[in-house]
């Protein structure tokens, strides 16, 4: 398990009181680093606030510095430096533009970063941040996806701590016997089935994206929301599963479960199987890595069990949602199979989004750039050559977008 902290070392810590900690959010206007400084600035005597990142809605990073005062905010694009220097002018903020002043903000001295940062532009900064030992909360899937081994390799040799903030695997690090994985049955991770569980394939053709963007229980971006129509964002988590807890590939299970307030499940071999429950909110797992070994209050909505009265699971359709499938087949092949199918899969949801591919065309894509790529022969040793793998295959899935306009 990437945790580098064990269980013990936990409960010897929660003797003590909280102490005060710095923190650093990268991707802090997206809706995860929204919800963190929400959960930072209900508890300031609680936090330093060292760095603030966003790519390039400099309107709201200019209002998260003025109001919560970090030490350092970074636009990622260049070319909007000079509106991030008007609008902080005055405040004694530091400022910073461009991919090393992401990778800057992520080398700054705090204890706990949020790694926010949407896509493969979170590598680099991420890792920096795991290099010089950071409690880096991952939020950013491709860290794992795209480059598991290689970054898990880093929190090894630095002694970082790896905080899972997915709803589904922070569930599992909850519940999950880490020193005991021996005694682990099965992992099972839920799935809210999206905007199309009981959609027809037909029908699921003509989706628009206003259809798959609107995800049932979660707010979202775009992006992400279109994986979970496709189930593509559960297959994604299935390959980080395997990465963050090594009981190996085939004890991960994945159900649908669409009231989505079991967030996911261990099976034990005695029979028991142990879950995390919550109300759909992102804060509740940011804050459980926010505040780790100890808890911390929220103002996620209580569950009420008797209101909610039942809760109620189904096997995914293989045949409607062949993500799934794709996603397994890229893990068993490993190498640079996984890394092949996140970038295809991000070209492709940007073809669906732009109105130039229809929502099924989404997986068949991503299965014909991997069917044309030899995965297996490719083992990325470092990150450029990842950023290769990722380029080459964004290109290849490129001209299958174009040829399906044809």
């Amino acid at each position: 398990m990437a945790v580098t902290a064990s269980r013990t070392e936990a409960r010897q810590i929660r003797a003590g009181n909280f102490t005060r900690r710095s923190v650093s959010v990268l991707g802090s206007t997206g809706s995860i680093g929204v919800s963190t400084l929400d959960l930072i600035s209900r508890e300031p005597e609680r936090f330093d606030l060292v760095a603030i990142t966003a790519h390039k809605n400099v309107k709201s990073l200019i209002e998260q510095a003025r109001r919560l005062r970090p030490q350092f905010a970074v636009i990622g694009d260049m070319l909007l430096y000079d509106e991030l220097k008007a609008g902080l002018e005055g405040t004694g903020v530091e400022i910073g533009a461009g991919h090393n002043a992401v990778i800057e903000a992520a080398l700054r001295p705090a204890d706990w970063v949020m790694a926010g940062i949407v896509g493969t532009a979170g590598l680099a900064p991420t890792l920096a941040a795991v290099r010089r030992g950071a409690s880096v909360a991952l939020a950013n899937k491709e860290c794992l996806v795209s480059a598991g081994p290689l970054f898990l390799a880093e929190v090894a040799r630095s002694g970082a701590t790896l905080l899972p903030v997915d709803s589904e695997h922070n569930a599992i690090f909850q519940v999950l016997e880490a020193d005991r994985l021996h005694a682990v049955d099965k992992i099972i991770l839920t799935a809210s089935g999206g905007p199309f569980r009981l959609t027809s394939i037909e029908d699921m053709a003509k989706a628009t994206p206003a259809q798959a963007v609107a995800h049932p229980k979660w707010d979202m971006g775009a992006k992400i929301s279109v994986d979970s129509a496709t189930l593509f964002n559960k297959g994604l988590e299935l390959i980080e599963a395997a990465y963050l807890f090594p009981v190996g590939e085939e004890r991960i299970d994945i159900i649908i479960h669409p009231e989505s307030i079991i967030h996911s499940m261990v099976a034990y071999v005695d029979g028991s199987v142990l879950a995390q429950l919550g109300a759909p909110d992102m804060r509740t797992p940011i804050s459980y890595a926010l505040g780790w070994p100890e808890r911390m209050e929220t103002p996620c909505a209580r569950l009420n069990l008797a209101e909610i009265a039942k809760l109620t699971f189904e096997e995914p359709d293989p045949v409607r949602f062949p993500a799934l499938r794709l996603a397994r087949e890229a893990l068993k092949a490993g190498a640079a199979a996984p890394t092949i199918l996140n970038a295809a899969n991000e070209i492709a949801v940007a073809a669906f989004l732009g109105g130039h591919i229809g929502f099924l065309e989404i997986a068949r894509i991503v299965e014909k750039v991997l069917d044309q790529s030899n995965a297996t022969g490719l083992t990325p040793a470092n990150l450029d050559e990842i950023y290769e793998i990722d380029r080459i295959a964004r290109v290849k899935a490129e001209e299958f977008v174009q040829s399906s306009n044809c």
